[in-house]
């Protein structure tokens, strides 16, 4: 269920950020996975684009940074690093 918790958040950001732009729909995604969030680009990617289904950002581009640094301060989260809108 960490997936679908880190997912939900995700796709809550990219909602809030969509509304306030107006955009029309989301061209790329950006992220970063840290080190201890307990994904693979190809991963995350299975549960972006479940998770993207029929909202705003179905079909948007991803692009996944993995780090290594298991000491950073967010190694377990998934954070947003841009999106790319179309308006």
């Amino acid at each position: 269920m960490h997936e679908a918790s880190l997912m939900k958040g995700l796709m809550a950001r990219i909602a809030s950020i969509t509304e306030a732009e107006k955009a029309r729909r989301v061209v790329a995604v950006s992220v970063w996975c840290g080190a201890l969030s307990h994904m693979t680009a190809e991963h995350f990617g299975e549960h972006f684009r479940q998770s993207a289904a029929g909202t705003i950002a179905e079909g948007a581009r991803l692009d996944v940074t993995l780090s290594n640094d298991i000491s950073h301060p967010n190694a377990q989260d998934v954070l947003l690093e841009s999106i790319e809108v179309e308006s």
